[in-house]
């Protein structure tokens, strides 16, 4: 298997746009992406609410615009999509991306809504793992992809049912639609479908990561959010989601995804061989995070990997469908964010060099689109 490469580099506020265009350029992002074709931005929403460390962050976000125009990719759009748990509306307004979106002119289209993408049939020429259990003849993906050059916008954190989120989960949210949530149980498989999906729809694939802040603790969403001033990026979304892996303290050949992706030639899984460039002592870090326990993971478990998931047909569909929505709405946006969540966000913005960087994108919108 031929060498990946990932990028990494330290950051600051003082630097953090002017380095993120360093990354991209370091990873390859020019040779990796069709200039000739539309690029898409695939961000991350994992809470609405702007919890450190649970979303793109702006600085990403505006960075990744900047660095494509330098190198002439003008035609760029970026995709949201809607989960049972986050509002893709009232995620882009609090974590301040749509004053980037309108002084840089990018497009925003939802893969939910009709006016914007249709979903269409879709067989995969590389054998699944999983999808084919789940959807059988009835796979279907946004046709406004097919095509086009994708860039993931994930940031470095835990997951409570992946261990790491990061690249390859990114394209969870954008390529599935319905009957989405029935692929948990085979959650790790699933991202690897995707993947071979992704190879073979986008002409171009790369990932930004945001390491400025990292989840710590039961992500996606109700995390412990630390300070480590790194940034990643890579064409290869194996190789990145490992070395984020590595930095978090993890294995990450003992992260099942990781590990399938890696021995499906999908991608390199193993730290040995991929090639860092940039900064090779922040890639020597290891932050010792734990994912940890939380209460809606033990839901999860019995849902989808305990022994109780026989039941999952009945649970995963309505009308108990909609009450672990609203257990889910009820767990993360009534209970955690104005208890904890909230507290965590505003002492942030006051006492974290990145937090009175996110104030400043909420006083004055973009930083260089104006």
């Amino acid at each position: 298997m031929t060498k990946a490469k990932v990028a990494i580099l330290k950051t600051r506020p003082e630097t953090v746009l002017d380095d993120y265009i360093r990354l991209f350029e370091l990873a390859g992002g020019p040779a990796v992406l069709d200039q000739t074709r539309t690029t898409i931005i695939k961000d991350n929403i994992s809470w609405h609410y702007p919890l450190p460390s649970a979303n793109t962050t702006p600085w990403q976000l505006e960075a990744t615009i900047l660095a494509l125009k330098k190198h002439g990719f003008a035609d760029i759009a970026c995709v949201q999509n809607k989960t049972e748990v986050t509002n893709a509306f009232k995620g882009e307004d609090l974590n301040n991306y749509k004053p980037i979106f309108k002084d840089h002119g990018i497009k925003v289209l939802f893969n939910f809504q009709e006016s914007d993408m249709k979903w269409i049939a879709f067989k995969p020429k590389a054998k699944m793992l999983a999808l084919d259990k789940i959807y059988g003849d009835d796979l279907r993906i946004p046709d406004y992809f097919a095509g086009k050059n994708m860039i993931h916008l994930p940031t470095v954190k835990c997951h409570i049912y992946t261990t790491t989120t990061g690249a390859m989960k990114n394209a969870f949210g954008g390529l599935l639609n319905h009957k989405r949530h029935q692929t948990h149980t085979y959650i790790h498989e699933t991202l690897v479908d995707l993947l071979a999906i992704q190879k073979e729809i986008h002409p171009g694939l790369l990932c930004m990561m945001d390491g400025t802040m990292a989840g710590n603790g039961p992500g996606p969403r109700v995390m412990h959010p630390e300070e480590k001033n790194i940034i990643l990026a890579g064409a290869d979304q194996v190789a990145i989601d490992a070395v984020a892996a590595k930095l978090m303290g993890f294995d990450p050949m003992a992260i099942k995804y990781i590990r399938l992706a890696h021995e499906n030639g999908l991608g390199v899984g193993k730290p040995e061989e991929i090639e860092i460039v940039g900064d090779l002592d922040a890639a020597r870090e290891n932050w010792h995070f734990e994912v940890g326990f939380c209460f809606h993971q033990a839901v999860g478990w019995f849902t989808w990997f305990g022994p109780t998931r026989f039941l999952q047909k009945a649970m995963t569909r309505p009308p108990i469908l909609y009450l672990g929505n609203f257990y889910s709405y009820f767990y993360h946006d009534v209970l955690h964010w104005p208890l904890k969540e909230s507290k965590i966000y505003k002492k942030w913005l006051t006492d974290s060099q990145w937090g009175r960087l996110f104030q400043q994108y909420l006083d004055e919108g973009s930083l260089k689109g104006k």
